[in-house]
């Protein structure tokens, strides 16, 4: 594992325990709603990782792309799908989202060398 996606990974995994620690209950259902969305269901996960990952790059979100860049590695994405998902956030979200799609293909680069 590269030292990008530890130090992503670990950060993470840190800032996580920290904010259920304070067992606020808004947070923690918002936690259970992400993970249940992202179920297998009428569509697949693959099929929402990538729809989450879209989302993330046209919200400029890097720490939400390298989350939904990670799954979709998980679940199989190949560089082909991965380009294309590329392709539609940039339409979607304008040229504002080149930097972030930019990010998000070095983090893709790094999860891929493994």
């Amino acid at each position: 594992m590269s030292k990008v996606i530890k130090e992503y990974k670990e950060y993470r995994e840190k800032m996580n325990e920290k904010l259920l620690a304070t067992n606020n209950k808004v947070i923690k259902r918002i936690f259970n709603l992400d993970t249940n969305t992202y179920m297998e269901g009428a569509l697949s996960s693959k099929v929402k990782e990538m729809l989450g990952l879209v989302s993330s790059m046209v919200l400029r979100c890097d720490d939400c792309t390298k989350y939904h860049l990670e799954q979709c590695c998980k679940l199989g994405v190949n560089n082909e799908e991965m380009y294309e998902i590329f392709a539609v956030a940039n339409l979607v979200g304008g040229t504002i989202v080149i930097p972030h799609t930019r990010k998000a293909l070095e983090f893709w680069e790094e999860l891929n060398k493994g």
